[in-house]
C-alpha cells in the first residue's frame, strides 16, 4: 500500500507519497480501507518533528479517517467486514489502509458521505470531551471560541448552540466571521481589530464567557482569564501562541474559575473509547438529523498533502480540509 511519509522532518515538501507495509490488525483492531483522512494542526506538528506518535501508533500523520473494514483482527465481534466507518486514530490516516482499535470506531451517520465523515471524528471528540464532559457547558451559559473559522471552530458553533448555549467567536477577517454567524454565532470579535475582552464583556453585560476554547495558549491566557465569568473554566487545546504564559492566581481565585489543559491522541485506549462513546451518543443523533452539518473547506488527493499543509498554515480556509484515496462510492 502507499502513505504520506516524513523521512525527514521538515516544510510541507517533507511529505513522501511512498510504498509501505500493510499494517496486520492486532487483537480488538480492524483493518479499514481509507477512503480520506483530515488535515489538523497536529499533523503539521509531527511534519516538522516537534510532536511524535505514541508508542505503538503508526508513523504515518493522519488522527482521523474515513472508510470500509477489510479485515478483522482476533476478537473482534462488533463489527463485519464491509462496514462503513470513520475513526479516531493515534496515527497512520494518512494511508491507504489503516489499522483501528474498534473503541474508536464510529457507523458513518446517517445523511453524511464517507468522504465528508473523515472531517468528524478528531473534531467532535476534542470539542465533546473537552467543552462538555470536562467544562460541563449548560444551556443559556456563553461560550468564547478562539479560532472560530477552524474545523474546530465550526463545529462548536454548532454543538453548542444545538444544546442552547450562547456562542462567541474570534476570527482575523470578515469573511470568517460571516461563516460563523451562518453557523450560529452570536457575537463576533474579530482579533485582528478588536480586544476580544472588552468586546466580550459588552456583549454579555459584563459577566464575561462560562466556557472558553482556546486552540492559542500562552500568549492568550492572561486575557483569557479576564474573560472569564465567575465560576468560569478555561479548556486549552492548543499552542499555536506559544506554551509559557503567566497565570495569575488571585485573578482565578477572585473568580471561582478553572484552567484545564487536555490533549487527545496520547490518552489510554479506555478514555478514548469512553469519549468515541459519548460522541455517538449525544453528536451523531445532532448529524443524522441536520441539527448540526460537516462543515468542508476543500478537498484534495492524499498524494498532494503537502498542498493541504501549505493551505493550513495559510489559515485562509473555513472547515476542514480532506485528503482522499478514492472516490467514495
Amino acid at each position: 500500500m502507499h502513505a504520506v511519509t516524513v523521512p525527514e522532518p521538515g516544510g510541507p515538501d517533507a511529505l513522501v507519497w511512498a510504498e509501505v507495509p500493510v499494517p496486520e490488525p492486532a487483537e480488538g483492531e480492524v483493518l479499514v480501507e481509507v477512503a480520506a483522512s483530515a488535515v489538523n494542526r497536529a499533523d503539521l506538528l509531527q511534519r516538522q518533528g516537534f510532536y511524535d506518535p505514541p508508542p505503538g501508533a503508526s508513523p504515518y500523520p493522519g488522527l482521523e479517517c474515513s472508510g470500509r473494514i477489510t479485515a478483522l483482527g482476533p476478537g473482534v465481534s462488533t463489527w463485519e467486514v464491509g462496514d462503513e466507518v470513520c475513526a479516531l486514530l493515534a496515527g497512520g490516516g494518512y494511508a491507504e489502509q489503516v489499522a483501528v482499535p474498534t473503541g474508536q470506531l464510529l457507523p458513518v451517520p446517517d445523511g453524511i458521505d464517507l468522504t465528508t465523515a473523515a472531517s468528524l471524528p478528531e473534531v467532535t471528540s476534542t470539542i465533546w470531551s473537552n467543552v462538555f464532559m470536562v467544562a460541563h457547558l449548560r444551556p443559556g451559559e456563553t461560550l468564547l471560541v478562539h479560532g472560530g473559522g477552524s474545523g474546530i471552530g465550526t463545529m462548536a458553533i454548532q454543538l453548542a448552540k444545538a444544546v442552547g448555549a450562547r456562542v462567541a467567536v474570534t476570527a482575523g477577517s470578515k469573511e470568517k466571521l460571516d461563516r460563523c454567524a451562518e453557523l450560529g454565532a452570536d457575537i463576533l470579535i474579530n482579533y485582528r481589530e478588536q480586544d476580544f475582552v472588552e468586546e466580550l464583556r459588552a456583549a454579555t453585560d459584563g459577566q464575561g464567557a462560562d466556557v472558553i476554547l482556546d486552540i492559542i495558549g500562552a500568549k492568550y491566557l492572561e486575557k483569557n482569564v479576564k474573560a472569564l465569568a465567575f465560576n468560569g473554566r478555561l479548556a486549552v487545546i492548543g499552542l499555536q501562541g506559544g506554551v509559557k504564559g503567566e497565570l495569575n492566581l488571585g485573578a482565578l481565585l477572585s473568580k471561582r474559575a478553572a484552567v484545564t489543559a487536555t490533549s487527545l491522541r496520547a490518552r489510554p485506549a479506555a478514555e478514548k473509547a469512553a469519549i468515541v462513546a459519548a460522541v455517538k451518543e449525544h453528536v451523531w443523533p445532532l448529524l443524522a438529523d441536520g441539527r448540526v452539518k460537516p462543515v468542508v473547506d476543500s478537498t484534495l488527493p492524499m498524494s498532494r498533502a503537502a498542498d493541504a499543509h501549505r493551505a493550513l498554515e495559510e489559515s485562509g480556509h473555513v472547515g476542514k480540509i480532506l485528503l482522499t484515496v478514492q472516490p467514495a462510492s
